[in-house]
């Protein structure tokens, strides 16, 4: 196996054309001819991610987010991204990200929320064409109460609270969504007809909706990290016989701490 074989697969359900033009999607480190006996799988390249990949024996990481976002004028220990990039190259680790590209099909960060929520009829809610795009909409199989419906947004991510505008006389029909930053796509959210969307990121003046409209900020990592499950599934249905595992610390790895 080479790593080659690994991103084809990955490309193939989340084509490296359609990121977005500021993004750094796909290799971040290492060769398509380098060999791989086994991948690991999180949401970020972390120094951590990095020393569990050596610990567990595999050459090649697949993450959501880049390792290396932005131009580098430095790789120094004494920062995150820098230590990271350190470690990976001194023991001949691979790296590669599926980012907006897998925020742009329906299968990946988006549509997973859609899914754990129980929609239906379900699209993208900004699309390009060809069914790409950014974020999803679709409808709950019975409207709810509001109050109903932040419970049930609760439960399906597992939130202990979450950020809401307010839900005061709102019955949720059709819900949008978008996993990460996803205060830009507010307006064709309400486009689209939905009474709620969910994001993360969301800024203070947002939160001022307009009648029958509400926003829920879950945050980011808990919007995304399903790709982590979706990403791993895809690999071991491909390669059923591989070492492909998700981060035994993917849970924790949520840099935003609550008190």
């Amino acid at each position: 196996m080479i790593v080659r074989d690994i991103i084809s697969v990955i490309e193939d359900f989340a084509p490296a054309s359609i990121q977005e033009s500021w993004d750094n999607s796909g290799l971040v480190i290492g060769s398509p001819e380098q060999e791989v006996k086994g991948v690991l799988i999180g949401l970020d390249c972390t120094p951590r991610l990095v020393d569990e990949a050596v610990s567990c024996g595999a050459d090649m990481i697949v993450t959501h987010h880049p390792l290396i976002f932005g131009g580098l004028k430095k790789i120094s220990p004494e920062d995150p991204v820098g230590l990271a990039v350190i470690k990976a190259v001194s023991a001949g680790i691979a790296v590669y990200a599926a980012h907006t590209t897998a925020d742009k099909v329906l299968g990946g960060v988006s549509g997973t929320m859609a899914r754990r929520l129980g929609l239906v009829n379900t699209s993208v809610l900004d699309e390009e064409g060809d069914g790409v795009g950014l974020g999803a909409v679709g409808d709950l199989e019975e409207p709810v109460g509001s109050e109903e419906f932040i419970e049930k947004v609760k439960k399906a991510f597992n939130l202990p609270v979450v950020r809401c505008s307010s839900p005061s006389g709102i019955t949720v029909r059709r819900v949008a969504m978008c996993g990460g930053s996803g205060s830009s796509l507010i307006p064709n959210a309400i486009s689209s007809g939905a009474q709620a969307f969910i994001c993360g990121d969301v800024s203070y003046h947002h939160f001022f909706t307009p009648n029958g409209f509400m926003i829920m900020d879950i945050g980011h990592f808990e919007g995304e990290v399903e790709i982590c499950d979706v990403l791993f599934s895809l690999l071991r249905k491909n390669f059923p016989t591989f070492a492909v595992r998700t981060s035994e610390k993917l849970r924790s790895s949520n840099p935003v701490f609550y008190y």
